[in-house]
């Protein structure tokens, strides 16, 4: 424990003690005097104590890092359907077509030659 923290411990236990021993005896007809007193200390106790106890710096998270931005796929060589690419896809793609642009990959599956 901190001395700050010890000290306030130490000074709400010694407010009990003194509100237990200077309570006077209840009597009858004199109203609620002791009940309205023993509140006030109370609150007074758990002031101190919940100073004490409350941290002087509060650490708060940094946000989140934005969303990386989307670019979209990349491509690499020529635009489709220009001539150069008609070119490139038939010289590198056996099963090439030129009226859907695909080919047939080595898994059975037609493929947009890019």
């Amino acid at each position: 424990m901190t001395k700050k923290t010890l000290k306030a411990v130490l000074a709400a236990a010694l407010i009990g003690v003194a509100a237990l021993t200077l309570s006077a005896p209840a009597e009858a007809g004199r109203g609620h005097g002791n009940a309205v007193g023993a509140g006030i200390i109370g609150f007074g106790v758990g002031a101190i104590v919940g100073s004490a106890l409350t941290p002087r710096e509060v650490y708060v998270a940094p946000p989140p890092p934005p969303p990386p931005a989307y670019y979209g796929p990349v491509s690499y060589g020529p635009p489709p359907w220009s001539p150069g690419w008609y070119s490139y896809c038939h010289s590198r793609y056996r099963s090439f077509n030129p009226n859907t642009g695909t080919f047939i990959g080595y898994d059975g599956y037609e493929r947009f030659c890019r």
